[in-house]
């Protein structure tokens, strides 16, 4: 329920704070002091478009806030699915600046403009006697029989089983497509995997083999390097390691003198050793290095297969390539053996669709069972508001094939006058009627399921006298299931309000305010005395007024 609304600066409003009770909240004032102005204002937290010329001060920005008490709608998913933080007091909040720039906020959490108007049209059902009406909408006529006839696991259950099959039927049709794609290519592609088979790949060859080719490559200047370094440490008269031995008898021979010397010695023997194993493995190197011009041609083969295969790819390294072979593999497997698993899809699709259709009939027939009992609390409902010959025909219409909602197709059919033929009813129900309804289906729905709250915005013009107060029962019934807020002239329904807010203008300054109070008893009474009789009702028209308030309270 809407437990509080918020305006600054809209329209003629400067500052204003409306607190809602639940049950039957009125709203009454003059022509123009402002009523429609406090739903243009709550129509953009529910995510309609601003204006700014709209601003009662241009250079101010425009905050509307509601705080909405929502933990009976069951609401909670829509939260989780769009990253919001669920409170059970929830508030909702539009900022738009004087440039027309917009912000829109739930619990604080900045959301876009869709969102919100997601969630508003979860918590507030706006009804005006000139809007469109929603009752013209199959989407709706199919959820007042589902929710009469009370089967919302069932349904919920058809609607999980029919994604998963709309799904399967969206892979089956990807399959086909890439079998069918696969066949088309599969000699390109055979011949492509052939190439690459046949090349024998492995990851880390190419490196190894770039190198041992720079080897083969310049093997007569390493091999002449190598004997030069060997040379100077190990062979000749001023051969290195020659004349380190020269130097450790030098040493050897001074060590009785002082014992660091003989440290020296034996750090001295120590990289003698090192240096001829250094030695050693030159010579070993020099020896094992051959100039192979056969081998270079070989690797020089193996490489331009590899440069080759890489550049008709367009691919750097071996494992790109493997990785190709890989998905060509796969390719050929799907034009080979797609087929087993398209069959295996649809299979599997018809197990789905099998499912599918024992849950349609079972809601078909539940649906079936609910109808005449809409039919007969609607007319019942009408009649007492004074449309005693109207009648609603629920037409249901079994589809070949289904649908999200099962293999039904409800459409409403209405006549309100005696004699008349069933038709559409945005073709044959005037405003008024339709207003009258809309009332009473909501009336009968709202038995049956938590519904947001609901606003009505005049829609019993064109009634009064009995068929007022009739209106005003049935709204009065609908409220002890949910918060309604009702705009309204007619003082028999402004009397059935559990709470009565007043809208007027402030004209004491020099600018015009719009303004809002609760009413307390004594206020009530002569406001619905105004009602009754005018600016100055006699006394006789408070007694009337007392009357009212007496026989509903």
């Amino acid at each position: 329920m809407l437990k509080k609304l918020s305006i600054s600066n809209y329209a003629l409003i400067d500052n204003l704070e409306i607190g809602f009770a639940d049950g039957l909240n009125i709203l009454t004032g003059e022509t123009g002091a402002g009523k429609s102005i406090i739903l243009g204002a709550l129509s953009l937290i529910l995510g309609q478009r601003a204006e700014s010329r709209y601003f009662f001060n241009q250079q101010k920005k425009c905050v509307i806030e509601g705080t909405f008490l929502i933990g009976e709608f069951h609401i909670k998913a829509f939260f989780e699915e769009n990253d919001l933080d669920y409170e059970n007091e929830t508030v909702l909040r539009r900022e738009i600046s004087a440039d027309g720039k917009s912000r829109a906020f739930v619990n604080d959490t900045p959301v876009n403009l869709n969102v919100l108007k997601q969630l508003g049209e979860m918590l507030i059902d706006i009804h005006s006697q000139h809007a469109t009406l929603e009752i013209n909408d199959a989407g709706f006529q199919l959820l007042v029989v589902d929710s009469v006839a009370k089967h919302n696991d069932l349904l919920l259950q058809y609607r999980i089983g029919h994604k998963v099959y709309k799904q399967l039927q969206s892979k089956l049709q990807l399959l086909i497509g890439q079998s069918d794609k696969a066949k088309a290519e599969l000699d390109y592609q055979q011949f492509q995997f052939d190439e690459l088979e046949k090349a024998n790949l492995t990851a880390d060859e190419q490196p190894a083999l770039e190198l041992e080719l720079a080897t083969l490559n310049n093997a007569e200047e390493i091999k002449r390097n190598l004997l030069g370094a060997y040379h100077l440490m190990n062979e000749g008269e001023i051969s290195a390691l020659l004349q380190l031995k020269e130097a450790g008898h030098h040493l050897s021979s001074l060590e009785k003198f002082n014992p660091a010397i003989g440290e020296l010695h034996q750090r001295l023997n120590s990289s003698i050793i090192e240096l001829k194993d250094i030695a050693a493995e030159i010579d070993d190197l020099e020896q094992r290095t051959n100039i192979d011009e056969e081998r270079a041609a070989e690797i020089n083969n193996r490489l331009n297969l590899i440069y080759t295969l890489q550049k008709k790819h367009r691919v750097n390294t071996n494992d790109e390539l493997l990785a190709i072979q890989d998905e060509l593999s796969e390719k050929i497997q799907q034009a080979l053996f797609g087929d087993e698993e398209i069959a295996a899809m649809q299979k599997q699709i018809g197990i789905e669709k099998d499912k599918l259709r024992q849950l349609a009939a079972e809601l078909s027939k539940q649906r079936a069972a609910a109808i005449p009992s809409i039919e007969k609390q609607v007319q019942v409902s009408l009649a007492g508001m004074g449309m005693e010959h109207a009648i609603l025909k629920i037409e249901n219409t079994i589809a070949g094939d289904f649908d999200q909602n099962g293999i039904d197709h409800i459409r409403f059919l209405f006549s309100a006058n005696k004699g008349h033929t069933l038709a559409e009813m945005s073709k044959v129900a005037s405003g008024g009627e339709l207003s009258r309804l809309m009332l009473a289906i909501k009336s009968l729905i709202a038995s049956y399921t938590a519904l947001p709250t609901i606003i009505f915005d005049e829609i019993d013009t064109g009634v009064s006298g009995e068929v007022a107060n009739k209106v005003g029962q049935v709204m009065e019934q609908l409220s002890q299931n949910l918060q309604v807020i009702t705009i309204t002239h007619l003082p028999q329904i402004a009397s059935k309000g559990q709470s009565h807010y007043f809208v007027y203008k402030d004209n004491e300054t020099a600018t015009t305010y719009t303004r809002i109070k609760q009413l307390n008893e004594n206020e009530r009474i002569l406001e619905i005395a105004k009602m009754l009789s005018g600016d100055n009702p006699g006394e006789s028209a408070l007694q009337n007024a007392r009357e009212l308030l007496r026989t509903v309270h």
